[in-house]
């Protein structure tokens, strides 16, 4: 039986061939890969964030529990790729049409928040 240690002292090495020419590497060694990030975390958690404060929101707006609450989707996105203001609340006051409740503070509070914002995805159509 050989020596479990080999000649110096230190634990053998196997390597097995299989095609590769040169010895591999240990996964410390090795070169960490490029990673590309398209989005900072800033920019991600101020999303986050504001779809946050949008599902509390609208809770309040509708006075009403999550299981009554109308299916409402405000694509922070598609409000991004309206020209102004004005069109920005007129698409909001078509998704809002069915609140009881007036969505005017709302809709001024969500404007100011997307101020300065990218948008995050690309539609495709």
């Amino acid at each position: 039986m050989a020596d479990e240690h080999g000649d110096g002292g230190a634990p053998a090495r196997v390597a097995f061939l299989g095609g590769e020419s040169e010895a591999p590497q240990c996964p410390a060694l090795r070169r960490p890969g490029k990673v590309t990030v398209r989005y900072n975390r800033r920019e991600l958690q101020r999303r986050l964030d504001l779809e946050e404060w949008i599902d509390e929101s609208l809770h309040e707006l509708f006075a009403c529990d999550e299981e009554e609450m109308p299916e409402l989707e405000i694509d922070i996105d598609e409000l991004l790729d309206l020209s102004n203001d004005e069109k920005r609340k007129e698409a909001l006051r078509e998704i809002l049409q069915d609140c009881s409740n007036s969505p005017e503070e709302f809709m001024s509070e969500l404007l100011a928040r997307i101020k300065g914002m990218r948008k995050l995805s690309h539609h495709r159509k």
